[in-house]
């Protein structure tokens, strides 16, 4: 049971600093994270292995390939991640309503 509860523990500890990480990449175009933004659809940790699902803001989005990278550098400099998957989807289209309150605010939408 013990061992159980720390390797909870550990789980979390690492997925919360994955988020943390993903607060800190920027879509150079735009003054908010990328999470706050609406664009993660989903973050799967398996041991070692993360594996982001994303979107963009637009699918001609210039930024893509410096944003997946930031991504993939970020969260391998997590303790227990050795490995990152970045994939890109355009279902659900991203809109400005899956953007953060804080997002919201901060590009003048509220």
């Amino acid at each position: 049971m013990q061992a159980e509860l720390t390797e909870m523990n550990e789980f979390l500890e690492i997925e919360e600093e994955v988020l943390r990480m993903l607060k800190t990449v920027f879509d150079p175009e735009i003054p908010v994270n990328v999470y706050d933004l609406g664009l993660i659809y989903g973050v799967d940790i398996d041991g070692p292995k993360c594996h982001i699902t994303m979107t963009l803001t637009a699918p001609s989005c210039p930024a893509g390939d410096f944003i997946v990278e930031d991504i993939r550098q970020k969260v391998l400099s997590v303790d227990g991640i050795d490995d990152v998957q970045v994939d890109i989807v355009y279902e659900p289209e991203w809109t400005k309503d899956m953007m953060s309150e804080e997002a919201k605010l901060e590009l003048g939408f509220l």
